[in-house]
């Protein structure tokens, strides 16, 4: 068997595209092929920058004949860049899954991070917060869980971090109020990177209060 290719995990803008590095439209360029969440939307961001590279689906619903075709690429020495629609690969996304069943197979497969873009940490930085200790508890569920998920959030003594979308942004703010002592403070940042990148700051009574526009991409951060 000859050398085994190469997984890279490319971070990629989570709004502007200026924040791409050097170094991903590099890697983007030469792998072999490109592991995208929704090919059209990474599409876009290869034509915009001139890259050629042909793309693959892999996102949450892949199954087992995914994970094997791309285990089967890897064997045969081809070198794969695994990116998401924005942001990190892995951060709340099925990328851990793919490094897990990758290191089942083979303990050989290299996986190199390219870092980059990340809204999480993004939103932390300009959240004002301690952020030498924090938690990042992902999306919130829609239905079973979410009373426990926000019950959880209400005792935690670091900052904490969450995704939620412009359908559900004042619901989810609503249950954390009824959850979390008045002195909670939180942070919502909107479009971050983007046009319209707006930040709300205050209590979670406060910020409710506040005309949040529901569109786009939400981080919350709550301290």
């Amino acid at each position: 068997m000859g050398s085994l290719g190469i997984l890279y995990i490319v971070a990629t803008p989570i709004g502007n595209l200026g924040d791409i590095t050097a170094r991903a439209l590099e890697v983007l360029k030469n792998v072999n092929f490109v592991l995208c969440e929704d090919t059209r939307v990474t599409k876009n961001l290869l034509t915009h920058f001139g890259i050629l590279t042909s793309t693959m689906s892999y996102h949450q619903h892949s199954g087992e004949k995914k994970i094997a075709e791309i285990i089967k690429l890897l064997e045969e020495g081809k070198n794969l860049a695994l990116v998401t629609d924005a942001g990190t690969p892995g951060i709340s996304d099925p990328g851990n899954k793919l490094i897990a069943d990758l290191k089942i197979s083979n303990a050989e497969f290299r996986v190199i991070p390219i870092p980059g873009p990340s809204a999480v940490i993004t939103a932390l930085s300009v959240s004002g917060f301690p952020t030498d200790k924090f938690v990042f508890m992902g999306f919130p569920p829609h239905k079973n869980g979410r009373k426990k998920y926000f019950e959880e959030i209400a005792t935690m003594k670091y900052t904490v971090a969450l995704y939620e979308s412009c359908h559900r942004i004042k619901k989810t703010l609503t249950e954390l109020g009824e959850v979390c002592t008045p002195d909670r403070k939180v942070c919502v940042c909107r479009e971050l990177t983007k046009k319209f990148e707006t930040k709300y700051r205050g209590s979670i009574t406060e910020v409710l209060d506040m005309d949040i526009k529901e569109k786009g991409e939400f981080v919350i951060i709550i301290y």
